[in-house]
């Protein structure tokens, strides 16, 4: 298990194909990756557990890219709506 410790902000995130595709803005709560805003300006939101590993400074993922794209969350899982 990755410990959220290792992750820290401007870290770039690489898939499984070793292509970068996202950059971790912070750790939102313990088990959630906050992504720096796209091009669109909009914040994505991936789960700690995709994490294989934090070696060479980056954050590599268990898949690639675009699965990741069409997976991850563009609403923070911590999001409490009122």
């Amino acid at each position: 298990m990755i410990n959220a410790d290792q992750i820290k902000p401007d870290m770039p995130v690489v898939c499984s194909q070793d292509g970068q595709f996202a950059i971790v803005d912070h750790m939102e709560g313990p088990s959630t990756i906050k992504l720096t805003k796209d091009k669109n300006g909009q914040h994505h939101y991936i789960p700690l557990g995709w994490v294989i590993s934090t070696e060479d400074g980056k954050v590599k993922i268990d898949r690639p890219g675009d699965q990741a794209m069409q997976e991850w969350s563009s609403v923070s899982p911590n999001y409490i709506a009122e």
